[in-house]
């Protein structure tokens, strides 16, 4: 087999920012998938995309038409759960650091990864149920997700605690019998109004009285149709009602589901959730990247548009112009790689291995692309701030992504905290730099200086 770097199939752009060091890691299977991804959106999502726009228009809180045939395309090219882990009987085979790949191709347009069943919140979702159902709740929730034939939410936020403390979450989820007995509300979640959604994945409070607080929390599969949940309003994101998925606010009065609705267990949300989010986190962040390099592309397009020449000269030949793209081509390589890292070290040492470079991805990403993405829309001038092009968009969801999926400052303290464990090594280390120091200064005649 040809290596990763002389192989004639990872010639061509869908493999041209991909590493030297990835493109050895890719196998045969990965190397047509990611070839896949990028032809299906080249040509079938960005040349839509006013299409889909206008379909979204006519009827705001349905998925348009030309989603559905999209999948249905998408499915029939094999290009259906890509995300899933290979450690998954159910997993189409790649690994994190090859889906990585393809995520940031589908990043390069919005709603593409739906298209292909690989958006969030149904990654996510999908991988938890793969991860912790039962046969029997496999077959009742996850086939239907996994076929396309369903969709799912994942609720956990709530308007009144500080929910980037996951141990307040304070919704009443009572178990009496059979059932569960859900009291309380709701933020974010994806809109009821899309009568397509078929159900939450709803975390909350079964057991305030636990002295562990870790141990307090049960997660449940609540059908929408459910009675007794009501959406309250849509909630906008910087102005976007972000139809038709959308976020809203729920209020749950007496709302009973099943006890057979509890995944793995009374208690063990915690478990769940932790399990539920590093993947997800990462497949945000290469998404990002390709949204980046989307904006990048404007950006330069911009540069060299010979009717755009302020003081006679195209915008892309001022020297401040210049020096702008070469930076962002800089940050963009810079964020590749610390993702596909993180993706890497989740293959090579499992997930909670890397909680680290995860989190750095999680911290970095958004920040750098909502950096890049402004610069974009400065080159653009006054029309860089209309729906002229997509950049508005962009820059909107790279910074709600800086709060989904827990608030930056919860994975700054992560990392440092994590960092700080480290200090009494370097301590004892500098300890012996200086013994050693005193020893030679003794052998070389002159004199020690002790700057303690």
């Amino acid at each position: 087999m040809a290596s990763g770097l002389t192989n004639p199939a990872l010639n061509g752009p869908a493999f041209e920012r991909i590493p030297a060091w990835v493109r050895q890691k890719l196998r045969p299977i990965a190397i047509e998938k990611i070839q896949a991804v990028h032809d299906f959106v080249e040509t079938e999502c960005i040349p839509r995309e006013r299409i889909m726009k206008d379909q979204l228009e006519h009827k705001r809180w349905a998925n348009p038409p030309l989603m559905h045939e999209l999948r249905e395309k998408a499915k029939a090219r094999g290009l259906f759960n890509l995300f899933l882990p290979n450690h998954f009987p159910e997993s189409p085979g790649l690994t994190n650091l090859e889906y990585a790949c393809c995520a940031e191709i589908m990043g390069r347009v919005y709603w593409a990864p739906q298209t292909m069943n690989c958006h969030a919140p149904e990654t996510g979702n999908i991988e938890l149920l793969a991860k912790y159902c039962t046969p029997e709740q496999k077959e009742k929730w996850l086939r239907p997700l996994m076929e396309g034939t369903a969709s799912s939410a994942y609720s956990m936020t709530e308007p009144d605690r500080a929910s980037s403390d996951a141990t307040q979450i304070a919704i009443d989820m009572k178990i009496e019998g059979d059932e569960v007995v859900i009291n309380g509300r709701k933020l974010y979640g994806n809109c009821l109004w899309n009568k397509e959604l078929s159900f939450y994945i709803l975390m909350g409070c079964s057991d305030p009285s636990n002295p562990v607080k870790w141990n307090r929390h049960t997660t449940v599969i609540v059908p929408c149709d459910t009675p007794g949940i009501t959406q309250v309003r849509n909630l906008t994101i910087m102005g976007y009602d972000w139809a038709p998925e959308g976020h809203g606010e729920y209020l749950y009065e007496n709302v009973r589901v099943p006890k057979s609705n509890i995944i793995l267990g009374a208690g063990r949300a915690f478990e769940i959730a932790q399990g539920r989010l590093g993947p997800g986190r990462i497949h945000h962040c290469m998404r990002l990247i390709g949204q980046c390099e989307r904006a990048y592309e404007l950006a330069l397009i911009r540069c060299n548009d010979p009717r755009k020449k302020p003081r006679g000269k195209l915008i892309g030949e001022f020297d401040s112009n210049i020096e702008r793209v070469a930076q962002m081509r800089l940050e963009l390589d810079m964020l590749r790689l610390v993702v596909l890292n993180a993706a890497d070290t989740m293959d090579l040492y499992g997930n909670k291995a890397g909680r680290r470079v995860i989190a750095q991805s999680k911290i970095i990403v958004p920040n750098v692309v909502c950096k890049i993405i402004d610069e974009c829309m400065q080159i653009w001038g006054g029309q860089g701030l209309t729906q002229h092009t997509p950049l508005p968009e962009l820059w909107t969801y790279s910074r709600f992504v800086r709060v989904a999926d827990g608030p930056d400052a919860a994975h700054r303290h992560q990392v440092g905290r994590e960092e700080m464990k480290t200090a009494q090594r370097f301590i004892e280390q500098y300890e012996q730099y200086d013994r050693a120091y005193k020893k030679f200064a003794e052998e070389a005649g002159v004199k020690y200086q002790d700057f303690s």
